[in-house]
């Protein structure tokens, strides 16, 4: 088999491949291939829990829930527009809805859910961000998210049309939607996919509005009495029938707005002695003071001013600080350095804050706040003219530095070279585990540390982060937080933190295939390096400047910039880097046929890369070594080489690195005629890839397969294979493969199991 495929620069390249299709170890120039996962794991949809207790939207749910039964959308686009004054339970009627038609079996493809915070200003999101997010959540790899919005919502289109085409049905929940431009990039092309918006505003939208009102008097009063009975029983005597009107009462200046029913309901939960009407006293009062505003303005007010006035001193300092937190929401560890506790003090006031119904719990030992209890608990920092209190100042510099010092601490797990640091994290896996948990926050944090006493927080979360963010392939975050620490050296002046924060967005930018801003930035790292006389960040440069050239088939340049990077790593006595640097010159050589010279690179690097303990760059050098070997004909070593790698993979967790390393040993081995270990290679590739959800790797693991079943005579086998593999291709959107194997096919002879 011979593939040609165009570059970005004036040279082609062609690649000579036999036996089946490799894992190159260049990604070459083509269109974006979707690729889609088995499934949306529900971990990534960041669909929230719905509340225990719901009551009074019957209609409302049954209308939106028959809009979106399968077969019922009609022909018109299926957009379902829930708008209503803040706190009228908009978010919660979505969340019932969407957990009821999961339930059913209606959503195959899973539900995605995201909080727009379109009336937050400090969290407000953009629509480009929230489809970086839902791309990622579904399984795009970084490198083929645009990053323009058009173009990310252009492929956000042909993604959900691949989901359509194999009946695999999305529901999109759109929440807390300040105006029409959040939601127009993320809506699908396809009337067969629906999608659920709230707003406090009626959107100009093409949709089925939905106006959602206040309780009437009879459902608010239910849910009073179920949110006490859940948490008192229904034995407690305020739920007697002598004392409905108590309750009535309460409900009725709570104006039938959930939210602040949900409060008070929480107040006489936790007092078993606070009678009905008693409470309903209090609020009448409170509401007098608040002239100007609405009704269910004041109701909110009032339950919030009254539900925070029975706060002890700390509990409501805790409140206070709480919208502290930049991200969406706050685990107990992070909580309790915010307020200066142990977190046995912090998981009490948590938990007390949230039977008050003043905090949420959206997973396990995370806390998040309705916008309007954010706010007021913003209100309550008693702060001078001239800007924030010292209370809150200093609650912000303990949260930031202690993300800024975990982070570090974590990173030492992920770091190729030195000593993992075990004092909070006892391996990998579990540093891995509080990334996870904390990656937006940790963005949030490093693009919002205020003034210049805390850029040191933003500059050492662009330096830690990138290793995590890289593994997990959040390519656009790497490149937001470091252009931002570039532009922090560039206002202080510091040129070689600059240097170095160029080196590392050029790096980044390779990572989402904009090479020639990566050349440009590369370049300007290496400019900087020399004027600063730091030869060791020079070679760095050096080398990721070596890889954005070959990337655009600027080959003997990328040769150059390799060599004059190995030679200064080599000067600096850093062997580490020497080895990295080997390893590109080695992928960069065979590009250009001198397959000698690459074999000895990658050597080079291998041993390295041993020596130094980087398992994984190690595993990179071995499959780099195997193809240069395979070019020449030593296909037992490549066969040796590519296990290698293949260990390195299962050792490390590096799944779908495993799968390409079988593929790569199945076509290794098939050119010694070892056919019945080649199909055993492609069929754990296939497995592997279909279960990590790389339907374009999973078509070359059909391909291959089916070439080998082919060569053992099992010709009908083989067909079956090849059909599986156009499959992929085609929903992969490589159309030139799926030719490729339709031409394969067609002198495919027939017969034989």
């Amino acid at each position: 088999m011979t593939t040609t495929a165009p570059r970005s620069g004036d040279d082609a390249v062609t690649n000579k491949i036999t036996g089946g299709v490799f894992f190159s170890a260049v990604i070459q120039g083509r269109d974006i291939q979707v690729v889609l996962p088995a499934e949306v794991r529900p971990a990534l949809t960041g669909l929230p829990p719905a509340s225990t207790v719901f009551s009074g939207r019957d209609h409302a749910v049954t209308t939106l829930q028959e809009a979106l039964r399968p077969g019922q959308q009609g022909g018109v686009q299926l957009v379902s527009a829930v708008a209503g004054m803040a706190g009228v339970g908009k978010t919660e009627l979505v969340l019932h809805i969407a957990h009821r038609v999961l339930a059913e079996g209606w959503f195959p493809g899973g539900v995605l859910f995201v909080d727009m915070f379109g009336y937050d200003p400090d969290r407000q999101m953009s629509a480009s961000d929230a489809l970086a997010g839902w791309l990622s959540a579904i399984g795009i790899s970084g490198e083929y998210i645009p990053a323009s919005q058009q173009d990310r919502s252009r492929l956000w289109r042909s993604v959900l049309d691949a989901y359509t085409a194999q009946d695999r049905r999305l529901l999109l929940i759109i929440d807390n939607v300040a105006g029409e431009d959040q939601v127009r990039p993320l809506l699908p092309g396809d009337a067969r996919l629906p999608v659920l918006v709230t707003s406090r505003h009626t959107l100009d939208l093409d949709a089925r509005l939905h106006d959602l009102e206040v309780l009437d008097p009879d459902a608010a009063l239910t849910l009073i009495r179920e949110v006490l009975a859940s948490r008192r029983g229904v034995g407690d005597p305020r739920l007697a029938q002598g004392a409905r009107d108590g309750l009535a009462a309460l409900a009725d200046v709570c104006g039938g707005l959930p939210l602040a029913l949900r409060i008070v309901a929480a107040l006489l939960a936790d007092r078993p002695h606070l009678q009905p009407d008693v409470l309903a006293g209090r609020l009448r009062n409170d509401q007098h003071r608040l002239d100007g505003l609405t009704r269910q303005q004041a109701a909110v007010r009032a339950a919030f001013d009254l539900s925070y006035q029975h706060l002890s001193d700390a509990q409501s300092r805790l409140f206070r600080l709480l919208p502290v937190n930049p991200g969406p929401d706050i685990a107990t560890a992070a909580a309790a350095c915010l307020a200066d506790l142990t977190e046995q003090q912090t998981a009490g006031l948590l938990a007390d804050l949230h039977r008050a119904h003043l905090i949420t719990e959206p997973a396990a030992e995370r806390w998040a706040m309705h916008d309007l209890l954010r706010l007021y608990a913003t209100d309550q920092q008693s702060g001078d003219n001239s800007g924030e209190n010292t209370e809150t100042v200093q609650a912000r510099r303990r949260l930031y530095s202690y993300y800024q010092d975990t982070t570090r601490t974590a990173n030492t797990h992920l770091v190729p070279t030195g000593l993992a640091d075990t004092s909070q994290f006892i391996d990998r896996a579990h540093a891995l585990a509080w990334l996870d948990a904390e990656h937006t926050n940790l963005i949030a944090t490093a693009i919002t540390a205020p003034d210049q006493h805390m850029a040191e927080v933003a500059v050492d979360l662009a330096f830690a982060l990138p290793y995590f963010l890289d593994f997990r392939r959040h390519f656009t975050d790497w490149i937001t937080i470091t252009a931002h620490a570039r532009d922090i050296f560039q206002q202080t002046g510091d040129r070689h933190g600059e240097g170095r924060a160029w080196n590392n967005l050029g790096f980044a930018l390779q990572k989402v295939r904009r090479f020639e801003e990566s050349i440009q930035a590369n370049t300007q790292a290496r400019n900087l390096y020399q004027e600063a006389g730091d030869r060791h960040g020079e070679g760095r440069a050096w080398n990721n400047l070596g890889v954005a050239l070959r990337e655009v088939g600027r080959f003997e340049e990328s040769i150059q910039a390799h060599t004059q990077a190995r030679d200064l790593f080599h000067q600096a006595g850093d062997w580490h880097g020497k080895g990295q640097a080997s390893n590109s010159l080695g992928v960069a050589l065979q590009q250009v046929g001198r397959f000698e010279e690459s074999i000895q690179a990658h050597t080079q690097a291998r041993d390295i890369m041993q020596q130094n303990g980087d398992r994984r760059a190690e595993g990179r050098a071995w499959n780099n070594l195997g193809l240069a070997l395979a070019e020449v004909g030593r296909f037992s070593e490549a066969i040796d080489a590519h296990a290698h790698d293949l260990e390195i993979c299962q050792q490390i967790g590096d799944r779908h690195g495993e799968g390409e390393a079988w593929i790569n040993l199945g076509a290794a081995l098939h050119q010694t005629d070892r056919l019945d270990e080649a199909i055993e290679a492609h069929t754990r590739a296939r497995d592997i890839l279909q279960e990590s959800g790389d339907r374009h790797g999973e078509g070359k693991a059909w391909f291959n397969l089916g070439v080998a079943l082919r060569e053992v005579g099992r010709f009908d086998a083989a067909r079956a294979s090849g059909q599986q593999a156009i499959t992929a291709f085609v929903e992969a959107g490589d159309a030139s493969l799926a030719r490729f194997v339709h031409g394969w096919l067609d002198d495919l002879p027939d017969g034989g199991s």
